[in-house]
């Protein structure tokens, strides 16, 4: 049974591929697919999931897993990721972006000559905040509001500014990772003890290889992509003043939300505080900072207020075209899980008779492979993690071994997948294709990991 129950995950997730391929509505292929999957595991008897509320009848229990995972999305990272893009579109219409960029292009005039250094300088920074912020999908749309239209003014394109901003969120690592905590939890150390002992010794000399192959990725692709247009390359031009229609000062709110994050993160310890802030609430906070910096200068109230439009058409364009991927994304996942695939390739991968290393490092391959097709680093690792010690005991490795590669890995397949919500939500706002960034991104991800897998078991 588990051989027609793997057997048919392989066709649906082709078939799911092509229809993507050709373009068809993503959040429709992927829920329809997630469905069938679900359905066919209730008919094989395999491993079908079940609603927390069972409605009595397996038709409509279906139609509660996808009510159930709306719920759960919205109530857990839906709302931020609404509020965040709220943000952006705010932040957009009174005009503080431009003012951020005015800003920063001032110290990062010497970057002109060298736009593509400035764009990888990108990802080490991040990759910090991201300790602090530990929601890829939040910090890649706070990077947009802020990063983002500096890098474009130095004259990078919109893709490789997007791609490091991706690049920032490679590695969950830190003690808010939820896959830091679970890949903590497996070894038997506390989330501080894996991040400094474990992560940190990876995960630093990766990301010096992901800025090199960030770099002359996209450095590549710019100049292609150029080359379309004319047979000689078109040569790079000044880029013009930018013009600024509010005070200076106004620069400050498209990062208020990520210093208010990082003062306030119970990581950093800058000061002794019991203030525990989420990102929804620092961005909520900071609307009504804001709101008060354009009172005083339109000095209007009904002025005022009318900005505040643009914050919920911001989040009402996330939830139609973000929201409604994730929900899709994730009970695709569900289906996937509940015909037994990922047990499936363990089971299989186990029974080559390959040594432990080599074992490890198809298993790394494949949860990176797992983690781009169900657009989230969390679920993948989530499905193989407890299933690691056993395996790791039968293969003699130390568990750390053979967990912290995968957990790695994971995380580094989400910026790959077009489904993911970190590339869909950043590709959305900035008005690309999730699908052009995620093949940006893909083939200087798959030179990291395979470094990572050989720098990992080179130095055990």
């Amino acid at each position: 049974m588990s051989v027609i129950a793997f057997t048919l995950s392989l066709i649906i997730i082709a078939i799911t591929a092509i229809y993507l391929y050709r373009k068809l509505n993503p959040p429709g292929v992927l829920l329809f697919a997630g469905l069938v999957m679900l359905t066919l595991a209730l008919l094989l008897h395999v491993q079908p999931v079940t609603p927390l509320k069972p409605t009595g009848s397996v038709v409509f229990d279906l139609i509660k897993i996808v009510e159930e995972t709306f719920i759960s999305n919205i109530s857990r990272a839906g709302l931020m990721i609404m509020t965040i893009g709220g943000y952006v579109s705010f932040m957009n219409h009174i005009e503080a972006t431009n003012a951020l960029v005015y800003i920063s292009m001032k110290p990062l005039g010497f970057f002109r000559r060298y736009p593509y250094l400035a764009a990888i300088i990108t990802i080490p920074i991040g990759q910090m905040l991201f300790i602090t912020t530990p929601s890829a999908a939040g910090l890649g749309l706070l990077l947009v509001a802020s990063v983002y239209p500096v890098l474009i003014s130095l004259g990078v394109s919109k893709l490789t500014a997007l791609s490091v901003i991706a690049a920032a969120t490679l590695f969950d690592q830190g003690p808010g990772s939820a896959n830091t905590a679970l890949a903590a939890e497996l070894i038997g150390q506390t989330n501080v003890e894996y991040f400094i002992t474990n992560q940190l010794p990876l995960v630093i000399p990766t990301t010096l290889v992901v800025m090199i192959l960030f770099y002359l990725n996209n450095r590549y692709f710019d100049i292609k992509e150029a080359q379309k247009y004319t047979e000689e390359p078109i040569p790079k031009q000044d880029v013009k003043p930018l013009e600024y229609n509010v005070p200076l000062i106004f620069a400050i709110l498209p990062v208020l939300p990520l210093i208010l994050l990082v003062i306030f993160s119970p990581y950093m310890e800058l000061f002794e505080s019991s203030v525990k802030l989420d990102t929804t609430t620092s961005m909520i906070f900071s609307m009504f900072i804001s709101l008060v910096f354009v009172i005083i200068r339109t000095r209007s109230v009904r002025k005022t207020f009318e900005t505040i439009t643009s914050f919920w058409k911001g989040m009402g364009t996330v939830f139609a075209s973000i929201i409604t991927l994730i929900v899709a994304s994730e009970v695709f996942s569900k289906g996937l899980i509940s015909l037994s695939f990922i047990d499936s390739l363990v089971n299989y991968s186990t029974h080559l008779g390959l040594s432990g290393i080599v074992v490890a490092a198809v298993f790394s391959l494949i949860i990176f492979g797992a983690a781009m097709l169900m657009g989230s680093g969390n679920a993948a690792f989530f499905s193989f993690g407890p299933l690691l010690p056993d395996i790791a005991a039968k293969l003699g490795m130390p568990v750390y071994s053979l967990i912290l590669p995968m957990q790695l890995a994971a995380s580094m397949g989400r910026a790959a997948s077009p489904i993911a919500g970190i590339i869909v939500a950043i590709a959305c706002v900035a008005g690309v294709s999730p699908i052009e960034l995620a093949k940006r991104n893909t083939l200087p991800l798959l030179g990291s990991i395979v470094f990572l897998i050989a720098y990992h078991f080179f130095t055990l």
